[in-house]
């Protein structure tokens, strides 16, 4: 099983980036997919996440309205668009998949396996 995310980067306030979070050696659409992060110094938190059926998104406060996330079951991929970046936003983004839950957890103990991580820096 391997989880490979990607599309971090170093970009100016307000700027957009696209992370992508490719799942193999998974039938993918067992699975839930979400996206935390973590910053120096702080625990790994919750930001968006879309269930195993494509049906259910969740979203943490700090990032509704930016932040949409969406899964291409074809391409084994998910993928968040994020707007509007803050200096806030900077971090380690990590994407996580879980089984057998009917919407997305925002606990990090249900998750099942993850990636390597992706840095995002936002500078004002």
């Amino acid at each position: 099983v391997q989880l490979q995310a990607s599309g971090g980067g170093s970009v100016q306030a307000g700027a957009s980036l696209r992370l992508s979070c490719t799942v193999s050696g998974r039938t993918f659409t067992n699975y839930a997919v979400a996206w935390f992060r973590q910053a120096p110094g702080k625990e790994r938190t919750f930001v968006i996440g879309v269930s195993s059926s494509g049906m259910s998104t969740r979203y943490a406060e700090s990032v509704k309205g930016r932040f949409t996330i969406s899964r291409d079951n074809a391409k084994n991929t998910v993928y968040v668009q994020m707007n509007d970046l803050k200096p806030e936003d900077s971090a380690v983004y990590y994407c996580a998949d879980t089984r057998g839950m009917t919407g997305v957890p925002i606990v990090t103990a249900y998750y099942d396996d993850w990636g390597q991580g992706t840095q995002v820096t936002v500078s004002s």
